[in-house]
């Protein structure tokens, strides 16, 4: 028996780390599991996961450097101050350009 095309039913892409819904093209693909989509929030998490584990692999100055960026973005975030009406907006747009 087979079941015709139109019966089946296409489901929403989830990311695999947050668990929400998101249209194809707003997912990254892992490479050797092209059934992994990950949306783009938590790429850019993961990525800075990775630089984390990387810094502490081979420590520098700059490593600290960014080890003092982590721990500010740690504390504003542990404060809720990203949330606020007027100066989240600024928070925001400063840590797109943050390691």
């Amino acid at each position: 028996m087979t079941v015709a095309p139109e019966s089946v039913q296409q489901s929403t892409p989830v990311c695999w780390c947050c668990a929400r819904e998101f249209d194809d093209r707003d997912l990254v693909r892992l490479g050797a599991h092209p059934e992994v989509g990950v949306c783009l929030g938590c790429a850019r998490f993961l990525q800075r996961r990775a630089e984390e584990r990387e810094d502490q692999l081979h420590p520098s100055r700059g490593t600290r450097l960014r080890g003092m960026v982590r721990s500010a973005r740690k504390w504003v975030i542990g404060h809720r101050w990203h949330e606020l009406p007027v100066i989240g907006g600024l928070l925001r747009r400063i840590d797109r350009r943050l390691p």
